[in-house]
């Protein structure tokens, strides 16, 4: 059994490798990147658009979360996918690939956000709702892990990669950098 402190380590040395591209495959800073994303955030209030999250999985509970998080506490407007109904009429009707992109098409509007998670960065339902929203007119902000070649990582605006070799350190990861933006726009938020 691996010991609580090599565990904990592993997940810092993930933290600590975070590396964020943008849509022209710059690298950026961690911290520049949170701003800029936070930036962005902040207009997409302003004009009163929608952050749409999406994710499979531990992903979609995570998503699910940090859009309750989002609503609640800094005040902005979210939604999720994550209605049974929804998701079985659409992998019923259309394709399971379609599940998240269907939607998308039908609600999306131009300056609107999509967070699209997935620890594989390789998931067809992801990856096809990240470019519809794309040729939506969205603004895409991706989370992913595992191989440093998964087609999501380079199809955001901002695209937020960790090294993760198991997907519990993708997941927690991915919470911890959710997290880190929730509570910087609680704060942003909360200012007078």
């Amino acid at each position: 059994m691996k010991p609580w402190d090599l565990s904990a380590s592993e997940l810092k040395a993930c933290l600590d490798s975070l590396s964020v591209w943008d849509a022209s495959g710059a690298v950026l800073e961690p911290d520049a990147s949170f701003s800029r994303l936070r930036e962005v955030t902040l207009r997409l209030s302003k004009n009163g658009n929608i952050i749409y999250l999406i994710g499979n999985g531990a992903s979609a509970s995570m998503a699910s979360h940090i859009s309750a998080d989002l609503a609640k506490n800094a005040h902005l407007h979210t939604m999720v996918f994550t209605d049974l109904s929804l998701i079985t009429a659409c992998a019923n009707d259309l394709c399971y690939e379609e599940v998240f992109a269907d939607p998308l098409r039908r609600q999306m509007k131009k300056g609107d956000m999509l967070v699209a998670i997935s620890s594989s960065g390789q998931s067809a339902n992801i990856l096809r709702a990240a470019q519809v929203a794309g040729k939506l007119g969205g603004l895409v902000i991706t989370l992913s892990a595992m191989k440093p070649d998964n087609p999501l990582r380079t199809m955001g605006a901002y695209n937020f990669y960790v090294p993760a070799g198991t997907y519990g350190l993708a997941e927690t990861s991915h919470a911890a950098i959710l997290h880190f933006w929730v509570d910087q726009m609680v704060t942003v938020m909360r200012q007078p």
